[in-house]
């Protein structure tokens, strides 16, 4: 019989599981070079920002200004003065407060065109317009419209008596058609259209075809003015690219376009899924050109009833309806009086204009119009905060990067984390962008991040993403930047189109880029 000592035993066990785990870790460190792609370096180093109060330009935000043009008397833009509203705080218009402009707001006024089609030389005169635009780096807010005069007589509502002056709907269609190209060709530097057409200012009230709902017709829509609008409406989403929207005047013509003529004040607003999908539902915004004037600005927020139903109510589930969707599409327009208050101040109890903004995500407000009240808000110390706030102010806060080494071919893990000051969230699609750059030779390398930026909505925002490292990338040192430029070709390489982050010493006017003081080394 042969005898094992107790002690062999033990070692040979312990002996097995050495060798097992020594085999793992050879098969994992084995794992590693033959499979690259799913290893990573964990991160490491934090860079961290200054935030900046500095009030600066950027693209599809904030005061825009106002220009306008008549088919029968056409005057084009004037590319050296928006090129100076954009680079240079411009005295607002009737205002005591200055601006930066990247947008410009632009009246297409068809005078004598209210029967009969647009000719090609007006068209010309319009496309043209977008090439000044594009030119001079900036963004256009178009309106139609086929009268912008109101005429006083003998009629219930005295200071605008019928006939208004705007065209019937097959006239407008034939409009659209006809402008469809334009707005085709020219989208890049299109941020948003207004609905306009119909009524006097094209502001879908006054008018002599679509239903008179003021005190000179019937005081509400009937279902066939509902649905003539809602054709005019989708005719307008067809004539622009599915990543264009278009502002309605109120938000119970989205209602209707989308849910039906019956749809009542309470209907659902967008979801966070619907959004930015190039649905109609999520390409329809607002335009309230009365803002903060009265309990329901001046009929935005209002039920104009249908065939069934009178005029009436549904203002507090028009505003919840709004404050909902609103975070989702294009928001923006202009003040028209000054005596709603103290609600309209800068502060009132419950909230006054930076609350009513914010609730509404304002993207943009006219300078030239009203400034009555837009002046209060430079006398009552808001309206600093009201310039840097409309729409987006992004404000990097830190960036983890594995600055301690990474290698071709390998993934790298990358976290951003910044925050949203400003009132929305950019409405129109933009891509952000990884730029690797070489420290010795400047060659760049850049990388897509899968991020949207268009859901970066107020508050903070983090990025966590993993991105694949050239496997050709030659060893060295490299800086990195955020990159946010339009993503039309068009534009892409314009740094005035590009996102510049609310922080001292990041943004490089030159390239559009934002630094993110941090260099990592490949190797």
């Amino acid at each position: 019989m042969v005898m094992v000592h107790k002690n062999s035993i033990v070692f040979k066990i312990l002996l097995s599981a050495f060798l097992s785990v020594f085999g793992i870790l050879l098969i994992s460190q084995c794992r590693k070079v033959t499979d690259p792609v799913l290893f990573h370096y964990p991160p490491a180093d934090t860079a961290t920002f200054i935030a900046s109060d500095e009030d600066f330009p950027n693209p599809e935000r904030g005061f825009f200004t106002y220009s306008e043009t008549y088919a029968d008397d056409y005057q084009p833009l004037d590319p050296n003065k928006l090129k100076a509203a954009r680079t240079e705080q411009q005295q607002a218009i009737g205002g005591n407060y200055k601006i930066y402009s990247t947008l410009v707001f632009r009246y297409f006024i068809l005078r004598g065109f209210n029967d009969k089609p647009l000719t090609q030389d007006l068209l010309d005169k319009i496309n043209a317009d977008f090439g000044i635009a594009r030119q001079a780096g900036v963004k256009l807010i178009i309106r139609f419209a086929y009268t912008t005069v109101t005429h006083s007589g003998n009629c219930p509502d005295a200071t605008a008596c019928p006939p208004y002056g705007d065209a019937p709907k097959q006239i407008v269609l034939e409009h659209i058609s006809q402008l469809k190209p334009i707005l085709q060709s020219n989208a890049d530097v299109i941020a948003a259209l207004q609905m306009g057409f119909i009524g006097i200012w094209g502001e879908n009230y006054y008018t002599d075809y679509f239903g008179d709902a003021s005190g000179n017709g019937n005081g509400k829509y009937f279902d066939n003015n509902w649905k003539d609008r809602i054709d005019v409406l989708r005719a307008e989403l067809d004539a622009l690219p599915a990543d264009r929207m278009v502002q309605v005047r109120f938000p119970q013509m989205k209602q209707r376009y989308v849910y039906g003529v019956d749809a009542p004040t309470s209907s659902a607003p967008l979801t966070e899924a619907e959004a930015f999908t190039g649905t109609d539902k999520a390409r329809i915004g607002l335009h309230d050109d009365c803002f903060i004037s009265s309990s329901d600005d001046v009929g935005t927020y209002q039920n104009y009833g249908n065939s069934n139903t009178e005029r009436g109510g549904g203002t507090a589930e028009l505003r919840l309806y709004s404050q909902k969707d609103n975070m989702f599409v294009v928001v923006g327009g202009e003040t028209c009086s000054n005596l709603y208050t103290p609600q309209n101040g800068c502060e009132a109890e419950g909230g006054g204009v930076q609350t009513e903004l914010s609730a509404m995500h304002f993207s943009f407000l006219n300078s030239a119009y009203d400034n009555d009240l837009n002046n209060m808000w430079q006398d009552g110390g808001c309206m600093d905060n009201i310039r840097k706030n409309l729409g987006y102010r992004l404000v990097l806060i830190d960036a983890i990067f594995p600055t301690a080494g990474g290698t071709p071919g390998h993934q790298m893990q990358i976290q951003i984390n910044l925050k949203n000051v400003g009132y929305a969230s950019p409405f129109n699609p933009r891509v952000a962008k990884l730029v690797m750059k070489n420290t010795s030779t400047g060659k760049e390398f850049v990388y897509h991040l899968a991020t949207n930026v268009q859901k970066w909505f107020p508050g903070n925002v983090s990025i966590k993403e993993m991105v694949q490292i050239n496997s050709d990338m030659p060893s060295g040192k490299y800086a990195l930047f955020l990159f946010l430029p339009d993503p039309y070709e068009s534009l892409a390489n314009r740094p005035e189109y590009a996102v510049r982050f609310a922080n001292q010493d990041v943004w490089d006017s030159t390239t559009g880029y934002n630094n993110l003081k941090s260099i990592i080394t490949i190797h």
